[in-house]
């Protein structure tokens, strides 16, 4: 039997060798229509290829897949990150685990990961071809299953239903030069949010020099990627620069005032907040009182000073690309597919793995696990339906 993967990527070669290790009678034909495979793998990450999540600080899977968490909570059971873990290293690729819950290989190269897809296809005698792009499901009647596996949102093929793909990991643009001055500093647990919205996230916040990235503005990116488009990327931007609350925050600034009334405000700086960062809040909230000492601040100024750090306003001027990763959010509609396979529910034998599915995670190698755990599942059910279709005597 024949199975054509169509997209060279990182779903499309862990479908492939894992279905061959099911079904080893099985060809397995991949078509990539770039000159190079797994380029989006080997750029991944700084170049060392972030390939899961230890997923110690997640509750709650939609924390971190926007789009797609309750199919992948389904599909997890069969595959998830542990297993994707122990799968690498049973295959040669040594991984490691940081602070953060990123999980990398310990060779931090993406290569090792290349390599191994490339070696196992060559092993396995998985055909590719490159610069060989598929317009039509029509040119694949010699195959026996299709799985399409061709990224964000590009499955535009006659009878898939879709949703318009549109970018969601990226950072803002701020149109204030005084903000963007600062760029370089780094806030350890800043919340940002949309006014009006539920949209708000939680984490470190660094500024630029076009305004905002750091993973509190990526999440925010993530899950609030449909509205933003929407939108035009022009929508207000709130930071709470402590991520407490307004009284306690209220409270910390009353109880410096007590301890120190004859300091300048500018020279106390409360939460371990960055002096710069404090300067530029002090001086856009007080103008010339800045320079004053904490017992001149008035009730008005103190509730100006309080909502400059628990509710600091901006507006978002556009999007900019995170580095060289590129997610969207859209693509098949889950509805149309089967919830345990991964199979088009209108296209028999025609299945779906990695993003080219309505799936995307935040930054933190969520959306490779997603592409793993999606792409083992389709090997899974075409494995299946292999050996539910062989003659008696075949088998």
């Amino acid at each position: 039997m024949k199975t054509a993967i169509v997209g060279g990527g990182a779903a499309g070669f862990f479908l492939a060798v894992n279905l061959k290790e099911m079904c080893p009678d099985m060809d397995i034909t991949i078509f990539e229509k770039s000159k190079k495979v797994l380029a989006k793998v080997e750029v991944s990450g700084g170049g060392r290829c972030n390939c899961t999540n230890s997923f110690e600080a997640v509750s709650d899977l939609q924390q971190v897949y926007p789009r797609g968490h309750r199919l992948l909570k389904r599909l997890f059971k069969t595959f998830d990150y542990r297993d994707a873990y122990a799968w690498f290293e049973n295959h040669g690729v040594k991984l490691t685990t940081q602070d953060d819950n990123c999980v990398f290989p310990a060779s931090q190269d993406s290569h090792t990961i290349i390599n191994l897809f490339l070696a196992e296809a060559r092993r396995k005698n998985i055909e590719i071809c490159i610069q060989h792009k598929i317009e039509s499901l029509d040119e694949l009647n010699d195959f026996d299953f299709k799985v399409i596996t061709t990224g964000g949102g590009t499955a535009s093929m006659a009878g898939v239903p879709t949703i318009e793909p549109v970018p969601s990991l990226f950072t803002f643009s701020i149109a204030d030069e005084a903000l963007r001055a600062l760029m370089g500093t780094v806030v350890e647990d800043a919340t940002a949010s949309i006014p009006g919205t539920k949209f708000r996230s939680n984490g470190p916040l660094l500024i630029t020099h076009w305004g905002m990235s750091g993973p509190a503005i990526l999440k925010l990116s993530s899950h609030a990627a449909r509205d933003l488009h929407e939108h035009n990327y022009q929508m207000p931007l709130a930071v709470n620069w402590t991520s407490l609350k307004e009284p306690d925050i209220q409270q910390e600034l009353r109880t410096i005032i007590a301890q120190h009334p004859q300091k300048q405000i500018a020279t106390i700086r409360p939460f371990g907040l960055p002096s710069r960062l404090w300067d530029y809040l002090v001086a856009k909230t007080l103008g010339e009182r800045a320079q004053n000492r904490w017992q001149n601040l008035n009730q008005k100024e103190l509730n100006r000073l309080t909502n400059a750090l628990c509710n600091d306003q901006y507006q978002i001027a556009g999007r900019s690309a995170f580095k060289d990763e590129f997610v969207t959010c859209g693509g098949v509609d889950l509805a149309s597919v089967n919830p345990n396979t991964l199979e088009s529910k209108n296209l028999p034998s025609v299945y779906f793995a990695g993003e080219v599915l309505d799936i995307d995670g935040v930054t933190g190698g969520f959306n490779f696990q997603a592409a793993w755990t999606t792409a083992y599942t389709v090997a899974c059910a075409i494995s299946q339906q292999a050996r539910c279709s062989q003659s008696p005597s075949e088998g």
